[in-house]
């Protein structure tokens, strides 16, 4: 398997624990029935399929990658889902997106701008702002926390400093550049009316074997790759914990519980 493919397939296993996020992010923004709004970094399309259920028949969603083949599989999704005459793809870069000013009435990136590779969210959120109408919302989603290894909290917290799949976008950034700063990025450009919420999702034992094979999706994207800061201690910790052929392994705890964030910022293009 290509490590596209295996991206795509984590990708599409771990939706279900971010799928009541989402629905619950998208109710509070209520975008407008019948709008037409831009999912930038779009990924394999599931976002965009609850999107388009929430500005309703009349209205449109065009979802937009630089990787071809996540688009290829989004648009599989999208046809599978019957929302084809809602969903549109076009393969492009955010930070020089394809389409004229004031063409959307909304922008959303989930997991893409809230995580600039570059020191330039200003510049990144200027032309998210571009393509969207006066009084039209951008709104930027980013997976914010987690606790998936209930009684290691100081282990969970290594992992995470020394071998989280996040490091590389904070790794050596400037404070003012990550993403929980971006309500100041918000402000600082001009979008009116800047709102931060954050999201909670929770999973408990018994799991269903659905959100078992997404946790431990979920736990190899965050922690599966060895860093050379993370100690020996630690890795053999997370090997005896976390990968299912141990005997130890977490998700088997009768009393498993665990949750995650999503924190979500939007405003307003002034006009």
């Amino acid at each position: 398997m290509t490590d596209k493919a295996a991206y795509i397939k984590k990708l599409a296993e771990t939706h279900s624990l971010r799928e009541s996020i989402l629905r619950s992010a998208i109710r509070t923004l209520k975008l407008p029935s019948g709008s037409r709004g831009l999912d930038a970094g779009c990924g394999i399309g599931l976002p965009a399929l609850l999107l388009a259920e929430a500005v309703g028949p009349d209205g449109h969603v065009t979802g937009l990658d630089i990787f071809p083949e996540l688009l290829l599989h989004a648009e599989r999704i999208v046809k599978e889902s019957g929302l084809s005459g809602q969903i549109s793809f076009k393969e492009g870069d955010i930070h020089k997106l394809p389409f004229e000013d004031d063409s959307f009435d909304w922008v959303w990136s989930s997991d893409c701008a809230g995580y600039p590779s570059a020191d330039k969210p200003l510049s990144l959120l200027k032309e998210l702002a571009r393509v969207v109408k006066p009084g039209g919302m951008v709104v930027l989603l980013a997976w914010s926390s987690q606790q998936l290894l209930p009684g290691y909290p100081l282990l969970e917290a290594r992992l995470n400093a020394t071998c989280s799949a996040v490091i590389p976008y904070v790794k050596g950034k400037e404070p003012e550049s990550i993403f929980s700063r971006a309500l100041g990025w918000f402000q600082e450009i001009g979008l009116l009316e800047p709102e931060a919420r954050t999201f909670v999702g929770d999973v408990r034992a018994p799991l269903s074997k659905e959100i078992r094979t997404a946790l431990i999706s979920l736990i190899e994207m965050l922690w599966g790759e060895r860093q050379p800061e993370v100690s020996e201690e630690d890795w053999g910790e997370y090997q005896r914990l976390c990968l299912p052929e141990s005997p130890d392994f977490i998700l088997n705890l009768p009393d498993y519980c665990a949750f995650f964030t999503y924190s979500v910022f939007w405003g307003r293009v002034p006009g």
